[in-house]
């Protein structure tokens, strides 16, 4: 399949263009993007600096990719944009390049829905099949595990970590790390529980459903410390996968702040 360009797009000779790419009226390419096969910029899309768009996704207009970041440490170095595959960025969503002081990279993953005006700032890991709502906000340096659904109008601060499978309701203000599988809301969010209807959705077992409601009861209202429940926990759940994963996502977070229940 040929490549299709719009007369009115502006793209770079040098740019490496995939099979099949579609670039539609005045978009803006340049010279250091990387269109996957089937890429569509469907109309007035700037794609700038060091980015990457994997094969399938798709670009809605005025959305910015790859411009300078919004840190006023940068100072040009060569960092990166890199999104996946069959990824929908909708209109006026913001993606920027990463940081010397963030390891030069930020990370989209595969299959992701970034509604109307999401912002994805400088340094971000965003996994896959993760939905971003209409003006949902990442800050520089944060992580969202897979399947993780954030609500229109959220914003998460800067370095905090949202676990996979998590549910960040709209209109909510994350300020600390969010645990996978955890229910997130409120003006400052605090955790709700558990987002036991994304689970449902998603084909996990009733027992594992079961074994992780339990374990959360158990690490967030039992007695003693949370470093004692975690132990009692993983004692009294060892055969539990989702549980595992929950505990694991507690221990790599060292001295971070932990968004608990009210």
């Amino acid at each position: 399949m040929s490549v299709t360009i719009h007369p009115s797009a502006v793209v770079d000779p040098a740019a490496r263009l995939g099979t099949g790419v579609e670039i539609g009226p005045f978009c803006v390419v340049g010279p250091d993007v990387e269109l996957g096969d089937g890429v569509r910029l469907l109309s007035h899309v700037a794609v700038a600096g060091r980015t990457r768009i994997g094969a399938g996704s798709v670009v809605y207009p005025f959305a910015s990719l790859g411009h300078a970041p919004q840190d006023l440490k940068y100072k040009g170095e060569p960092s990166e944009l890199v999104i996946g595959r069959n990824n929908r960025i909708r209109e006026n969503v913001t993606m920027n390049p990463g940081t010397e002081g963030g390891g030069m990279v930020t990370r989209v993953g595969d299959n992701g829905l970034f509604m109307v005006g999401v912002h994805v700032g400088h340094d971000c890991i965003v996994g896959n099949n993760v939905i971003l709502a209409n003006n949902a906000t990442l800050g520089g340096h944060v992580e969202v595990g897979d399947f993780a659904v954030l609500g229109g109008l959220s914003a998460v601060h800067q370095f905090v970590r949202i676990g996979p499978h998590a549910m960040i309701g709209g209109m909510t203000g994350v300020e600390a790390d969010v645990i996978p599988y955890g229910l997130v809301k409120g003006e400052r969010g605090f955790l709700a529980g558990l987002n036991l209807v994304g689970l449902e959705r998603r084909g996990f077992a009733k027992e594992e459903i079961n074994g992780l409601r339990a374990a959360f009861k158990q690490l967030f209202a039992g007695e003693g410390t949370l470093a004692e429940r975690k132990v009692q926990v993983a004692q009294s759940f060892a055969d539990r996968q989702l549980v595992t994963e929950l505990l694991a996502f507690l221990t790599e977070r060292g001295s971070r702040a932990l968004t608990l229940p009210r």
